[in-house]
């Protein structure tokens, strides 16, 4: 999606003028060093909700950092590359998993051409380039790699790279932490940490929300079905919420890739268990799924109805 197009998407969301405003002058002053075009985001996606959009911008205007923090399917690594689109940044996605360490951060020491020379990892080109990193599962990291953070995101913006030198971040950096609660491997984020974001919790997609981004994504579907996909999704958050399934069923990248199957012929039941259904490897749970989807979905039902010519 192009800047233009992007604005307009916000525009309709209807985010302030005043915002918007900032954000092209963001855009405008700061410049992209050669090359980095290939890394600002061509959003798959967009993130739909007004009030965490004006608030996530907003943050990043005025030089924060910025933690979402939120269950499964909120759209948290959606908005995370959405902002790195609207503001023009080149983007890395940075997994902090249990066995990440602050080599593979930073960089480390690499023999070409006869000399030791540094392989810069993806906090130090974030922090040349002027980038946006993205800090996926932030509350998986060891100890080690959160140090590593510490200076990068307070007020002192700076990286020492050990026998090298101390590079400072560009201004235009920003990082953007992402963290689900209560999965296994996860922890609570220490208070260091917090301390050097902003926070966004994020809110459950609504119904008519969700609604949006189908009909964005497929605009060829018919809207009784979009609404119905959304029950669908909703349906199966209340069932996690309760506590009688999982929630390995509570895949939105599923749904969406179900009904992306549908449009290519395959059947409607078929399409959807490969997408959600087989997400559950318990059988009683799995058969609570079909039911839901049974009750939605007949049979019967193919690309032809669901889809307009």
């Amino acid at each position: 999606m192009g800047d233009t197009e992007m604005i307009s998407f916000l525009k309709k969301e209807g985010i302030s003028d005043r915002i918007l405003s900032e954000v092209e002058s963001f855009r405008s002053y700061y410049k992209l060093n050669p090359g980095m075009e290939r890394r600002i985001p061509d959003p798959m996606y967009h993130y739909y909700g007004a009030d965490v959009w004006e608030k996530a911008l907003s943050a990043l205007l005025v030089g924060e950092h910025l933690l979402l923090s939120g269950p499964k399917a909120t759209g948290k690594n959606v908005l995370a590359q959405d902002l790195a689109a609207v503001f023009g940044r080149p983007e890395w996605d940075i997994s902090l998993y249990i066995n990440t360490d602050a080599a593979s951060l930073i960089g480390t020491d690499t023999f070409e051409n006869g000399a030791v020379r540094l392989r810069k990892g993806p906090i130090l080109r974030v922090a040349e380039e002027g980038g946006f990193g993205v800090l996926d599962e932030i509350n998986m990291a060891k100890n080690e790699s959160l140090a590593v953070l510490h200076a990068v995101l307070d007020f002192r913006r700076v990286i020492d790279v050990p026998g090298y030198d101390r590079i400072c971040l560009n201004e235009a950096s920003r990082f953007i932490g992402t963290m689900n609660y209560g999965y296994a491997g996860t922890r609570e984020v220490n208070e260091a940490l917090a301390s050097r974001f902003l926070i966004i919790q994020m809110p459950v997609i609504s119904e008519e929300n969700l609604k949006k981004l189908i009909r964005d994504k497929y605009p060829d579907i018919r809207e009784e079905y979009a609404e119905q996909f959304s029950q669908l999704f909703h349906d199966i958050r209340r069932k996690c919420e309760g506590g009688e399934i999982s929630t390995k069923a509570l895949d939105l990248r599923g749904l969406m890739a179900s009904i992306n199957l549908i449009r290519h012929g395959l059947g409607v039941i078929d399409a959807i268990e490969l997408g959600i259904v087989n997400k559950c490897f318990d059988d009683y749970e799995r058969q609570l799924v079909k039911d839901m989807i049974t009750v939605r979905f007949p049979g019967d039902l193919g690309r032809d109805k669901i889809f307009c010519d």
